[in-house]
């Protein structure tokens, strides 16, 4: 299992210029974790430029995957990871679901950069 986060998600489906790099990671959504979080950044960020059918259809792709809401479990390990990495809401709740879940975190977001378990790849 793995986690995919938000800038991930947005490269591959925007076609950034990361996406030949991490379009492998896509190719069994069976295996992908994805927090609730995250699904609620991309569609935000793809509601402010792209259509809206695209938009549907992208977050049709992140349903496909293992969608993790946020428990109270994952909320205070969310805490607990903010303090410790002075991490934002949001990353402290992808790296607690991640960390829950037993699973890397694949990322472009320089935050999770030095952490544990973590797949960076630099933009």
């Amino acid at each position: 299992m793995i986690l995919l986060d938000s800038s991930i998600w947005l490269e591959y489906l925007s076609g950034g210029p990361l996406k030949d790099t991490v379009e492998g990671y896509f190719s069994n959504r069976n295996e992908i974790v994805t927090p609730s979080i995250v699904l609620y950044e991309v569609y935000k960020k793809l509601r402010q430029g792209c259509d809206e059918d695209d938009v549907l259809i992208a977050a049709g792709q992140i349903k496909d995957t293992k969608v993790i809401p946020l428990t109270e479990k994952i909320a205070l390990t969310a805490a607990d990871f903010s303090l410790e990495h002075s991490l934002a809401m949001a990353d402290a709740i992808i790296y607690a679901t991640a960390f829950e879940h037993g699973c890397k975190i694949v990322t472009s977001d320089a935050h999770f950069e030095k952490l544990d378990n973590v797949v960076y790849i630099k933009k």
